[in-house]
């Protein structure tokens, strides 16, 4: 309730990144946690967890870009976030395709291409 107002023209938006916080992911061994096999699979070389998006990590930040669906009431209704129901929110950016539009030169590791 108390950050209503800043919600203020986001219904203009068809996607938003919405980050919040691992709070039920927090164990001191996760955060020392420095490489996994990507996706759980052990076929996967081990990767450094910036470099991939295990829920494992130093930093308890986590990042989805969301379809925004709905708004009221002070409320946004988002499709396919990753992050538990309950789960508290950082913060909410309006996502701009002239601003967060990747470049056509994108290149990417072997394993994510199977």
């Amino acid at each position: 309730d108390p950050y209503r107002d800043a919600l203020l023209g986001l219904e203009g938006y068809s996607h938003a990144f919405v980050l919040y916080w691992f709070d039920r992911n927090d164990t001191p061994e996760k955060r020392r946690t420095l490489r996994v096999h990507p996706r759980g699979n052990p076929d996967n070389p081990l990767t450094g967890v910036f470099a991939c998006r295990a829920p494992a990590r130093p930093n308890l930040i986590g990042l989805t870009l969301c379809r925004v669906l709905a708004m009221a009431d002070g409320t946004i209704q988002v499709d396919k976030i990753d992050a538990l129901d309950g789960t508290p929110i950082v913060d909410i950016k309006p996502y701009i395709p002239s601003i967060d539009e990747a470049t056509k030169d994108i290149r990417l590791p072997d394993w994510l291409k199977r």
